[in-house]
């Protein structure tokens, strides 16, 4: 039977299958990372590279939602709320940000904006105890901390600055946080891939909008071939990221797969790492075990501790 609009208590609650599907995301995180790093150069426009790149990745999700029969089925039932929430989600998660980012990246100062970025996990956190149940204890905070000390040697606060591009950056990854927690929410009454698709889907028609309305609908008759062929890679990496985040969401506490997704970035420094032909500072590197020592220490309590989990009522 499926689950009525936030009937909570029927919801299918395997962290452990949402944690291994957070550590997918993770892994396709830190190789789009890596890509995105280059494709963003090769094209033009980064408002453009990325309203293509979720189109192909709106388009696939759509894609895999009608070759797949219960979720077909599952979309004539959704009601008005669940419409809403998949509009908002949208909106919160799947246009705005991605401009409000973007545009942030073109003033701030590198440093400062990777370190904000970094910190949506505890954002996560602070909105999940109150908003979802989600019951943090104290070796979790210990772990969180042991994240964030993390972020602080990878990315040293040295040099980091405040302007507008902070603001837009830090309002991006605000947004990005309260996606989560109403992504978790709805995802308690809907199958994850049509939260996926809703989200990608009805954010392409805000970033569309704005690309025309900006003027910049020329840029992509201009493209080449090469530029394509990055826009459909990227794409393709942001399908299987939302794909497995969204499946994470369903079935892990918001808290721990957020927790789960920063494990990306030691990928991504190894994969620069290779291509560069260089070893991060010790300090970097320092900081990228300490990163791993605190998700593993995460996803330990949560499989451990399942008083620590959210309840189902």
């Amino acid at each position: 039977m499926r689950p009525r609009d936030g009937d909570r208590s029927r919801l299918p609650h395997s962290p452990g299958r949402g944690i291994a599907l957070a550590a997918g995301t993770a892994a396709i995180s830190g190789v789009a990372v890596y890509l995105n790093s280059f494709a963003v150069r090769e094209l033009p426009d980064a408002t453009v590279f990325t309203t293509l790149k979720n189109g192909v990745a709106a388009l696939l999700l759509v894609g895999i939602v009608l070759a797949t029969p219960a979720a077909r089925r599952a979309i004539p039932t959704l009601s008005v709320r669940q419409w809403a929430g998949l509009a908002t989600i949208g909106l919160v998660g799947g246009s705005i940000p991605f401009l409000l980012f973007f545009n942030g990246l073109a003033t701030a100062s590198a440093p400062s904006a990777a370190f904000i970025h970094k910190t949506l996990f505890i954002w996560v956190a602070l909105l999940a105890v109150p908003l979802l149940g989600e019951r943090v204890g104290r070796p979790q905070l210990v772990a969180l901390a042991v994240l964030l000390g993390s972020q602080l040697l990878i990315q040293p606060p040295t040099g980091v600055t405040w302007g507008s591009g902070e603001t837009f950056i830090a309002l991006a990854t605000g947004l990005w946080a309260i996606e989560v927690i109403l992504a978790r929410r709805l995802l308690q009454t809907i199958p994850s891939g049509v939260g996926a698709a809703g989200r990608m889907a009805l954010g392409l028609i805000v970033l569309a909008g704005f690309v025309l309305a900006s003027g910049r609908g020329g840029v992509v008759a201009s493209l080449t071939a090469s530029q394509w062929l990055w826009v459909i890679a990227t794409g393709v990496l942001l399908t299987g990221y939302v794909a497995t985040w969204y499946a994470a969401l369903q079935h892990a506490p918001a808290t721990v797969v957020a927790a789960v997704l920063v494990a990306g970035a030691p990928l991504t420094a190894t994969l620069a790492a290779i291509g560069n032909g260089t070893l991060p500072a010790p300090g970097v590197i320092g900081g990228q075990g300490l990163l791993l020592v605190g998700v593993i220490a995460i996803v330990w309590f949560a499989l451990r501790r399942p008083r620590l989990l959210p309840t189902s009522g």
